[in-house]
């Protein structure tokens, strides 16, 4: 798989982010920080729609409690 990182990775080595990998039908989605474990897929439209919730309700380690 050809896994990209988000343009939006903060500095450092880029490792606190997603990477996803645009599969034949589906999008798989992993934590750059364990990339041995199994990544999530999505069909594209499902992909989509989580990208534009995230979008329209952004969330951060902030907001976290802890």
């Amino acid at each position: 798989m050809n896994w990209r990182k988000s343009t939006y990775s903060g500095g450092g080595e880029g490792n606190t982010c997603v990477e996803i990998a645009e599969l034949r039908s589906r999008i798989a989605v992993r934590d750059s920080k364990a990339p041995a474990r199994a990544p999530l897929s999505f069909t594209p439209p499902a992909f989509t729609a989580l990208v534009d919730h995230l979008k329209e309700h952004p969330w951060s380690e902030a907001r976290l409690p802890g």
